[in-house]
């Protein structure tokens, strides 16, 4: 079954998006993406990027909206394209044979997912939205020919990759719980800060659950960890939304994970 087949199958509601005024924003909004996206930099080598956001045949198009809990492809699926994260957020995770859940990461707008399936050739996970989610899909086989022609785009998807490989050791090691869950907050304001978003205050879209899964801990003890941060005055947090009030003093907690 081709990806675009899959794609189809798995999302109710995901139908093909182009770039209409009332889509995520409209024009500028999409433009001001694509500047912030990690693909940015392949797409403006072949002429994609301009004003217009005219679709680059045969590379890339756009997704969505997909829904909370929509799965954008399975684990197992055939290796076709990869996506970039539009506007919203995914969890990738893996489900082991005895059904258990173990959630490998979250993607947030700008950010690429399945790169980690070009070998062995399908996906070794699940992506699901988290909330209302929008995609650009770029068919993998037609990048991978542009990048044997274009040494920088080649150089580009490798620093891509790399980055992957670096971000999966994030949890690597026995660390205790404070410095796990500070590791977390920081990585992900630094993320939100690198596609320009603010890197202090921000909406935590995966559930307290999902978070402790990822950070191999229980429920309870992210839940007091983030209790004890805000009685320090580390934190904001009103229900998900979440203000960091002394990133530095975070940062020092967790740079056992973070490095410098």
């Amino acid at each position: 079954m081709s990806q675009r087949a899959v794609v189809a199958r798995n999302l109710r509601p995901f139908e093909r998006w182009r770039d209409r005024p009332d889509a995520a924003g409209g024009i500028d909004a999409a433009t001001d993406f694509c500047r912030t996206c990690a693909l940015y930099h392949a797409c403006a080598m072949v002429g994609f990027g301009k004003p217009e956001l005219s679709p680059l045949h045969g590379l890339m198009e756009h997704l969505g909206p997909c829904r909370a809990d929509d799965v954008v492809f399975h684990q197992g699926d055939p290796f076709e394209a990869v996506f970039a994260v539009r506007a919203g957020t995914v969890k990738t995770r893996q489900i082991d044979p005895e059904g258990r859940e173990h959630v490998l990461g979250f993607h947030l707008p700008g950010e690429v997912i399945g790169l980690n399936a070009i070998y062995p050739g399908h996906f070794p996970c699940d992506a699901v939205a988290l909330e209302d989610t929008f995609l650009c899909r770029f068919s993998f086989p037609a990048m991978s020919t542009l990048a044997a022609n274009r040494p920088a785009v080649q150089q580009h998807l490798f620093r891509l990759l790399s980055k992957e490989l670096g971000a999966a050791s994030l949890l690597v090691g026995d660390h205790p719980a404070d410095v796990r869950v500070a590791a977390f907050l920081v990585d992900l304001g630094e993320r939100y800060t690198a596609r320009g978003a603010s890197g202090t205050e921000f909406r935590l879209s995966m559930s307290r659950g999902d978070i402790a899964n990822y950070l191999r801990l229980a429920a309870e003890t992210v839940s007091r960890v983030l209790a004890r941060f805000r009685t320090q005055r580390l934190i904001a947090l009103d229900g998900r939304d979440l203000r960091l009030l002394d990133p530095v003093r975070l940062r020092e907690l967790g740079r056992g994970l973070l490095g410098n």
